[in-house]
């Protein structure tokens, strides 16, 4: 079965770093692109980075450009999602997903992702 745990959220001060973890089984993470969104209460659940794993290209909306950084270790099947530079409006729960890449890339859209984690939720005050 295929598994993705989140850990490292916790509550931080504005202007301060996370880094979170997602650790993947059941399938051939290399193989695959890997996304981290995030849903804060009352809100749609926006992706905030994105890499393919196969070839190491990544994606990042401009609401965090520059803050946050997403990257693999494939030896270890772990995605990170390092956030320095946090603001309150980064205060949210934050998801890894998965989804097997294709030859036209990665999904561009929530939907497109087949394997969700539980989450790690993270604050910023």
């Amino acid at each position: 079965d295929v598994q993705l745990v989140e850990s490292g959220g916790g509550s931080v001060q504005a202007g301060g770093s996370l880094r979170l973890s997602c650790s993947a089984s059941g399938y051939t993470f290399s193989d695959y692109c890997m996304a981290w969104f995030r849903q804060a209460p009352g809100k749609e659940r926006e992706k905030v980075a994105r890499m393919d794993n196969r070839y190491g290209t990544t994606y990042y909306p401009e609401s965090v450009k520059g803050r946050f950084t997403i990257s693999q270790d494939n030896a270890k099947n772990t995605e990170y999602l390092q956030m320095n530079s946090l603001k309150p409006e980064d205060t949210a729960m934050y998801y890894c997903a998965a989804a097997r890449g294709t030859y036209v890339g990665c999904p561009t859209v929530r939907g497109g992702y087949t394997y969700w984690g539980q989450g790690t939720q993270v604050t910023v005050s």
